[in-house]
């Protein structure tokens, strides 16, 4: 549909999506401020005209809304759905042939178009770009949107390449300038295979970081395909025109995109990257990741830097979210015998809290009803792709009345209605999380819990602050959060014994003045007002500060045969000693930004 990013802001201009910033802005802060204030707000996607240090434009919020987001889409969206479909669940092609072979066609005609290498592009240096710093704390500035490209050097060619959205650290650190960037990926991820194949063979893996051109090719980066759907295939697919792509000094160039840096990562070579402001809504702190020496640098004369920024939820990349699962539809499905419906949730930072539906179709051995199915359901969940980071998976089997994991109180109080916490909390200990997530024991460290529920209500959710749980002697200002759930303020810890021996003796004095049995679950946090203010707050500061193996405790708490269980269960979500540090604007900046959204500024009335 467009063949170039500006094709795309130009018709989204014409269309009421886009507005055009005359005035300069500095990329370091301001542009993300900025952005953040028209996202919160609900605006349009904003071209930068006039970035201070670069000669290029930036464009931001492209993705902002899923209106505006099926809007770019709108010529490709129901032809690229059914080829992901039919990837999805082949077997339809095989019963209905005729109806799914333009789905069929459509995917051979979507295939990339070799054609030449940089001819057209302008070499340039990385300090010409636009150097977009987000968050006061980051590292450096860094590539938020990019399309990073690597080929596997055991099948090299275009239809094994793997194109993923990596994020990239273009300054700052101990990178020399304009020479050495970073890379910050997982080993599991596809690029993280094609190093290790290229290390096992003692070469640099050939690297190539595109950065704009058509919407569809940003979108390919972040698309969980199926398999035999290449990133690139599906990047024509949705663009409605195939991907163009060349060669230059060995390394591959998208000719569509705007700008192009290519380099190598050579094996065992690592630098510090970060900090940078993440998706969970802290900083995710400088640790050894790969670095890339840097090649050379191309832009096309008139090039368009786009950029998102990422932070405490929801962002862009919420709306990417629901994009994907718009285009991907009930692929878990197909992939999960038994799955109805797995949400990850948006408020909690999306990795760290799933919550799903299943299938509860036997409870052999058992004289009543208890999670059986499900608990065979959850442990594939948590062996599926990007669902494997989650560190708590609620799972519920739908019955006799209709529920959903999106509206997420009510299938919280689903859960809490029906568990057995003595029996239907379900650990893995030491194992891997999301490296973003700063709740474990150390880098990628962490555990996950089940909690599944099935059978009639157990129990009538409190909806109010037990006596039980006032003018306790560390533990204050107890405050219900939603039925059956109460926050409680307790001062910070300095170490887990000593945090094991506050949360003992509150279950002791639980215990002492009768139980609880209305309120099965507490959260102990550092302010129990931010906490039950509002949904989202629980979910974010519950789910992202809390390790399920070392964070959970229990009212009457024991253990039969290895297993765990509670009569009410207690998550102590305080930030930890080792916690990363929240995001936080800088005022400057904000009162800065303001002459934009003023009288005679290009964004007056909005935010």
């Amino acid at each position: 549909m467009y063949p170039t990013l500006e094709a795309c802001v130009n018709d989204l201009e014409r269309n009421g999506h886009l507005v055009r910033i005359r005035e300069e802005v500095d990329p370091d802060l301001e542009l993300a401020a900025i952005h953040l204030r028209v996202f919160e707000a609900g605006g349009p996607a904003l071209l930068f005209e006039n970035v201070k240090g670069s000669r290029y434009r930036a464009v931001s919020n492209l993705f902002g809304t899923l209106e505006r987001s099926k809007f770019m889409f709108r010529q490709t969206w129901e032809s690229t759905k059914n080829v992901i479909a039919l990837r999805n669940d082949p077997i339809q092609a095989l019963k209905q042939p005729l109806r799914h072979a333009k789905s069929a066609a459509a995917a051979a005609k979507a295939l990339p178009m070799r054609q030449g290498g940089a001819a057209g592009f302008q070499e340039i240096s990385i300090q010409e770009l636009p150097l977009i710093k987000h968050w006061p704390m980051d590292g450096g500035p860094f590539i938020t949107l990019p399309q990073v490209y690597s080929e596997d050097p055991d099948k090299p060619g275009i239809m094994n390449a793997n194109l993923g959205m990596y994020r990239v650290q273009l300054q700052g650190n101990d990178f020399i300038a304009d020479k050495e960037i970073g890379l910050h990926y997982q080993i599991h991820r596809g690029i993280g295979i094609h190093q290790h194949h290229a290390a096992r063979k003692g070469e640099p893996l050939k690297v190539s970081i595109f950065v704009g051109g058509p919407p569809s090719h940003t979108l390919s980066a972040v698309m969980p395909l199926p398999e035999g759907l290449s990133e690139l295939t599906f990047a024509g697919l949705l663009a409605g025109r195939r991907f163009r792509y060349g060669y230059e000094d060995g390394y591959c160039i998208s000719r569509d995109a705007d700008f192009v840096i290519t380099g190598e990562i050579h094996p065992g070579e690592t630098k510090p990257e970060g900090p940078f402001g993440d998706h969970l809504g802290y900083y995710s702190l400088a640790h050894p990741f790969p670095l890339m020496r840097v090649h050379k640098v191309y832009a096309k004369p008139e090039a368009i830097w786009p950029f998102t920024v990422v932070g405490r939820p929801p962002q862009e990349d919420t709306a990417f979210g629901a994009l994907i699962h718009e285009l991907t539809g009930d692929a878990v499905k197909q992939e999960i015998p038994g799955v109805k419906e797995v949400h990850a949730v948006d408020a909690a930072g999306v990795h760290p809290l799933l919550f799903a539906i299943g299938s509860e179709r036997y409870t052999p051995y058992a004289p009543a009803k208890q999670p059986a199915e499900l608990l065979t359901i959850a442990n594939r969940i948590l062996g599926t792709g990007q669902l494997s980071l989650a560190k708590y998976l609620f799972i519920a089997a739908e019955e006799q009345e209709p529920i959903s994991t999106h509206d997420e109180a009510a299938f919280l109080s689903y859960i809490l209605e029906r568990i057995d916490l003595q029996r239907d909390l379900h650990f893995q200990t030491n194992t891997t999380i999301d490296t973003l997530d700063y709740s474990g024991t150390g880098l990628n460290q962490g555990s996950k819990v089940i909690l599944a529920a099935c059978g009639e209500k157990k129990r009538e959710l409190g909806i109010s602050v037990p006596s039980q749980l006032q003018e306790l002697r560390e533990f204050v200002h107890p405050r219900i959060v939603q039925p059956g759930v109460v926050a409680l303020e307790c001062p910070p810890f300095t170490s887990y014994t000593e945090a094991k021996e506050q949360l003992q003796e509150l279950s002791q004095a639980i215990v002492e003045r009768g139980g609880i049995p209305d309120i099965p679950l507490i959260v102990i946090c550092d302010d129990s007002g931010f906490l039950s203010a509002s949904l989202s707050n629980f979910l974010w500061a519950t789910f992202t500060r809390s390790n399920p193996s070392h964070d959970m405790y229990g009212v009457n708490s024991g253990y039969s045969f290895k297993h765990w269980g509670c009569d009410t269960l207690i998550i102590d979500a305080r930030i930890k000693p080792h916690h990363a540090p929240p995001l936080i604007p800088d005022t400057a900046v904000q009162k800065r930004i303001d002459r934009l959204f003023t009288s005679g500024g290009s964004l007056n009335g909005m935010g």
